[in-house]
């Protein structure tokens, strides 16, 4: 479903290039989950930014379910994330001026695929009925990280990137949010790749790989 190959990526800095990927290769199948380890710096959110459109590599290649993606414009990679992409980061990002249930369909209707017993179930699921009518703020972080991953799930992307999304989290509430994540995932069919700094979180997923300089090892 996911293929990377020999991903390339510098960055420039005051003592000269910094290589932050070397010649990475990935595959990752559909309902796969993914743990990225390693140290802050070593390039696990670099990869995820690129997979997902965000950056392009300096070389290298990027096939999301066929369609190679590291060659496409800012237009077509953001068309990409709206239709076949979940993102979800340590910050909710969530918008303050629209309600729990617009922020949960928002990524559905951009994308024009509201899908209303789908959406009501994830809600459900997630532990948010009876919230709809509230606002960011009005929410624990908890919570605000559950309307993140739902806004994410509600158009049934086929790959959902995680950036360290429990980081924000106590220990019991971002366990409860990664069983969610891990649930939901399987159930729609969607592979996850998730960059974490928790080795016990890590062991929740059915595949771990340590990034370290910029490499990929098996964990």
């Amino acid at each position: 479903m996911l293929s990377v190959t020999d991903l390339t990526k510098t960055y420039p800095s005051t003592e000269g290039p910094v290589d932050v990927l070397r010649a990475v290769s990935l595959a990752v199948n559909g309902g796969e989950s993914v743990a990225l380890t390693g140290e802050s710096g070593s390039g696990k959110s670099t990869l995820l930014h690129l997979i997902g459109g965000l950056d392009r590599p300096d070389s290298g290649e990027i096939r999301l379910m066929g369609q190679e993606i590291s060659a496409l414009g800012d237009a077509a990679r953001a068309r990409l994330r709206r239709d076949r992409v979940g993102l979800v980061f340590q910050q909710f990002n969530l918008v303050p001026s629209l309600t729990v249930a617009q922020n949960i369909a928002l990524q559905a209707r951009l994308a024009g695929r509201v899908d209303t017993r789908w959406i009501a179930d994830l809600t459900e699921r997630l532990g948010l009925a009876g919230l709809g009518a509230r606002y960011p703020e009005q929410l624990s972080g908890g919570q605000q990280q559950r309307v993140a991953i739902g806004r994410t799930l509600a158009n049934r992307p086929a790959l959902i990137l995680a950036d360290e999304p429990t980081g924000n989290l106590d220990e019991e509430t971002g366990d409860a949010v990664l069983s969610l994540m891990l649930g939901l995932a399987q159930t729609t069919g969607a592979a996850l790749i998730m960059a974490t700094h928790s080795q016990r979180l890590a062991q929740r997923f059915s595949r771990r790989i340590h990034v370290r300089r910029g490499r990929l090892e098996a964990a």
